[in-house]
């Protein structure tokens, strides 16, 4: 029983996604800021993929533990028996992302994706392991968990034994759901940043229109990573004053080591029938959204991209022994779920960063950026309400 009371103790002091509030800071389109030209979903977010859910756990434990765990459930069949097609892109791959390899052996994955911090991977990975064996039929031999990381140690303690609990897997899985995704400095993303500044957990979503195939295209991403932040065509970062290696060369200026790196994890859903080459091919097209807003992938970051479609006309049963038929998209369909990806990439990130607050801990702080600068910056540049300057662009058409 000490056991049960320890975990339930544990599970109030860290909080819920069901029991956290959204906070109200804006999104980017709440600011006029309109990225790309293909509408997103109703809750412009991956879980306008229809299927797919996503849970949070947000720990904050004493004086330097800020971190936390999100679930991404790409569908809740039986994943074990019916894999979902799948692709991991590694856009430069200085990080810990477990089952990546059988991932990209089968061009499946088989349960769902847990991100967390570095050093909380191999918990992570343990409980979604328990996780999917106690499901009935579900991983009945083997199971290859995929579980993807960044580095929060500015503000996190993440060597303590606190940053990493099987516990907030499991509660990060339960709670997950479909709808609004809350974004920021939760889950996963309590403790990252981007750009110098806090980041987090950021969502979007493109919905083609109909006569491009009528597909869904959601993205989320844990963001951690450098560069010059760049908001649909605005040097942000430049007029905020944080850039690439200023921070860097006033430290080699007083003899210090400068820092690099910083890694980026982004999780494409699709509703689209395609398979692992296609899949392949769609995860590439995340890092040049991650490029739009102003990231160039330094040399100890891991970037990472996970695409995945829902479709059921794609999936096979691992057990079959005849052939199995797939309905496949044709490579010439494909250009304009490229482009959804390439948006959605784009707009998540700049999420993560609105809607983060200022993450504070022993180990350092983290500010959130200033919303009311970078709506001065980005009217001055006259890149707002794009889509009021276009011709409107909808699912429906």
């Amino acid at each position: 029983m000490k056991i049960y009371g320890y975990i339930f103790a544990a599970l109030i002091v860290c909080g819920f996604q069901s029991v956290l509030a959204q906070n109200d800071k804006p999104r980017a389109r709440d600011i006029g800021i309109d990225v790309g030209t293909i509408a997103p979903g109703e809750h412009n977010a991956i879980t306008d993929v229809k299927g797919v859910l996503v849970g949070h756990h947000t720990v904050n434990i004493g004086e330097d533990v800020r971190t936390g765990i999100t679930a991404i459930i790409p569908s809740s069949h039986d994943m074990y028996r019916y894999p979902v097609p799948a692709w991991i892109h590694s856009g430069n791959g200085y990080g810990k992302l477990v089952g990546e390899t059988q991932v990209r052996e089968f061009g499946e994955i088989e349960t769902p994706i847990i991100l967390g911090c570095t050093l909380c991977v191999w918990t992570a990975a343990e409980a979604l392991k328990d996780w999917t064996l106690e499901k009935r039929n579900q991983g009945q031999h083997t199971v290859n968990p995929v579980v993807g990381e960044t580095n929060d140690s500015r503000v996190n303690n993440m060597w303590s034994d606190d940053s990493a609990r099987e516990e907030y897997t499991h509660a990060a899985l339960n709670a997950a759901m479909s709808g609004p995704v809350e974004e920021g400095s939760v889950g996963a993303g309590r403790g990252t940043q981007a750009f110098g500044w806090k980041g987090g957990i950021g969502t979007s979503s493109r919905v083609l229109p109909e006569s491009l195939g009528g597909y869904t295209v959601g993205v989320l991403v844990q963001t951690n990573f450098g560069g010059d932040l760049n908001i649909n065509g605005a040097p942000v970062g430049r007029e905020l004053g944080q850039y690439s290696y200023k921070n860097q060369l006033e430290e080699a200026r007083r003899g210090e080591v400068p820092m690099d790196g910083g890694s980026m994890m982004i999780i494409v859903a699709t509703d689209a029938p395609i398979l692992s080459r296609n899949l392949d091919r769609l995860a590439k097209r995340g890092m040049m959204g991650l490029a739009r807003t102003g990231s160039v992938a330094h040399n100890s970051s891991g970037d990472y991209v996970i695409a995945f479609s829902t479709n059921e006309d794609v999936r096979r049963d691992r057990g079959a022994r005849e052939p199995v038929p797939a309905k496949t998209l044709s490579n010439t369909a494909m250009s304009p779920l490229f482009q959804a990806v390439v948006e959605a990439t784009q707009e998540s990130i700049y999420n993560a960063m609105l809607k983060a607050e200022t993450v504070t801990s022993s180990r350092g702080t983290l500010e959130a950026i200033d919303v009311e600068k970078v709506k001065e910056i980005v009217e001055k540049y006259n890149v707002t309400n794009f889509d009021e300057k276009l011709s409107p662009v909808s699912g429906n058409e």
